[in-house]
């Protein structure tokens, strides 16, 4: 236990609300909290569908299923949740309100938002660490999180602790967070804290303890890719749109097409299909057709604990994703 877990009183928590994308430190703070003996009954992890339960536009296809497969394992509540019509509804609209935000709960489906004011977006997020112009993040994640938790009255039972995965390594921006503080949801009858356990790691300490876990990482990380955002991710540098292009051409084209609609690149200087010349496909790509296969495929189908663990191509690799 380092000296940040020994100051927090994990007692004091009624439930334990993971935010989980299925990428290496959210997985690395999941694991961590089950090695700090909280009961496995007392953790939710909740993941945020970005492509909002419709056809895939951004994301990996095989993500659901993974989450799935790790609250499976692991015998941990899962509640999904997505902003309707997810990335692809918010970009193309037009003097419209955002769509609802639609939640899972212990007893069905909840629904919130969607009577805001009208508005246009029409162009992909900025690639900035600036919120308010990376849209991408808030939008179909943060908010989603916070709707889901305000609008159940079980969190007002009891205190609930948040957690997240950001690492003070990845970016200037991620090392200013606070390892612990209130949560945007939190109120005078909402008692709920935030709590970045491995924020100080480094990525090492994230693939050791990966690595002693046995769980299969996520395929992204097995064909090449150093982070799990988005597959097809605004931030994704020449090599990952090369590698895209190169193995998940669909996907790319879909879109390619769509920046080529907005009239403005998603890069500012150069389109994906230019930033996809300048790259080369990870090589890792081509060497697991197992896993590129699964990559695709919605339904997961391969076992969630690796036959023999092995540190991803990825690792200590390509680590372009939001800032």
């Amino acid at each position: 236990m380092t000296g940040q877990d020994a100051r927090l009183d994990l007692g004091a928590y009624r439930r334990f609300v993971v935010a989980f994308s299925g990428g290496k430190d959210s997985l690395a703070a999941l694991l961590h909290l089950l090695s700090l003996g909280v009961p496995s009954h007392a953790i939710e992890l909740h993941h945020h569908d970005v492509d909002g339960h419709g056809p895939t536009f951004m994301d990996w296809p095989c993500t659901p299923g993974y989450v799935r497969a790790i609250a499976e394992h692991f015998g941990i509540a899962l509640y999904v949740s997505w902003r309707e019509g997810g990335f692809a509804r918010e970009l193309a609209r037009d003097d419209a309100p955002t769509a609802p935000i639609a939640f899972e709960t212990p007893t069905g489906i909840g629904r919130a938002g969607g009577n805001g004011p009208a508005g246009t977006r029409g162009l992909f997020p900025q690639t900035s660490p600036d919120l308010r112009v990376r849209w991408c993040s808030p939008a179909l994640k943060i908010d989603v999180l916070a709707a889901a938790i305000r609008n159940q009255s079980r969190f007002l039972d009891g205190r609930t602790l948040v957690i997240t995965g950001e690492r003070a390594e990845e970016s200037p921006s991620r090392a200013r967070y606070a390892t612990l503080e209130p949560h945007r949801t939190s109120t005078l009858t909402r008692a709920v804290d935030h709590w970045r356990p491995v924020h100080g790691w480094i990525e090492g300490e994230v693939w050791d303890v990966l690595s002693r876990s046995g769980i299969r990482p996520h395929p992204a990380y097995v064909l090449g890719w150093g982070r799990l955002s988005c597959r097809a991710c605004i931030f994704g540098s020449p090599d990952q749109w090369a590698t895209l292009r190169l193995v998940f051409p669909s996907a790319f084209q879909r879109v390619a097409a769509r920046e080529a609609a907005s009239g403005k690149t998603i890069h500012r200087a150069l389109s994906i299909m230019q930033l996809a010349d300048r790259g080369t496909p990870f090589p890792a790509a081509l060497l697991h057709p197992d896993e590129l296969a699964q990559a695709d495929d919605p339904a997961w189908r391969l076992s969630i604990v690796a036959d023999r663990w092995t540190l991803p191509a990825g690792a200590f690799g390509d680590n372009a994703g939001p800032l």
